[in-house]
């Protein structure tokens, strides 16, 4: 292989692929600016690829339609809260917890879009009504199991059910961020951390 071919293979991809690859980002990016704004029914497709300088026709050259477009901004979307939490292994749901609220409240964007289409998804028509009811569903199950853990470890209360706190750990951080939304003076990361130590953490030891 010759010098001008080796400097070829070792860059990343070019030309029309490399293009369709930035054009495609370029859409996932304004198409979170508008869902954020205005929600999944209310987001126009018309309006993201006005945004982006394509006509709709070329929008749809990468996307299907809005749902396919939509799933991609959310999958994106939990990508980065994944980054940011890390693995919930063994029992570091609750440092988890507090490295997501951490995130999403340097995040507005995303923390909007997540907050409007959860409530539209309440809708059994919305195409997101299946997809949310299993995410909570498999959240509550996966911290419910990892809260026991660590009550067998004595990092998590003995007299508070599972079950329940698993459930009230997404309610609280829910609700925090849609006060937030409403108002940034709101300190989500101060109000998560004062739930979980005085409902989730043991007591510390008191001296005799």
């Amino acid at each position: 292989m010759g010098t001008s071919e080796q400097r070829a293979a070792g860059r990343g991809p070019r030309g029309p692929y490399a293009s369709g690859q930035a054009r495609r980002q370029a859409i996932v990016d304004e198409a979170l600016a508008v869902f954020a704004r205005t929600g999944f029914r209310g987001g126009s497709l018309r309006e993201i690829a006005k945004r982006v300088g394509v006509t709709p026709a070329g929008l749809l050259h990468h996307f299907a339609d809005k749902e396919e477009l939509f799933a991609e901004v959310l999958r994106q979307r939990d990508e980065k809260v994944r980054a940011a939490a890390g693995d919930p292994a063994e029992h570091t749901l609750l440092e988890q917890a507090s490295r997501v609220v951490a995130h999403n409240q340097t995040t507005r964007g995303l923390t909007s879009l997540y907050a409007i289409v959860s409530a539209e998804a309440t809708d059994p028509e919305h195409p997101s009504h299946a997809d949310f009811a299993t995410r909570y569903r498999d959240r509550a199950t996966e911290a419910e199991e990892i809260l026991r853990l660590g009550q067998a470890a004595g990092e998590v209360r003995q007299d508070v059910d599972p079950a329940h706190a698993a459930r009230l750990i997404s309610a609280v951080m829910d609700g925090i961020q849609l006060q937030w939304l409403l108002d940034d003076s709101v300190d989500m990361v101060l109000l998560f951390q004062e739930f979980v130590d005085r409902y989730l953490l043991p007591e510390a030891p008191t001296g005799d």
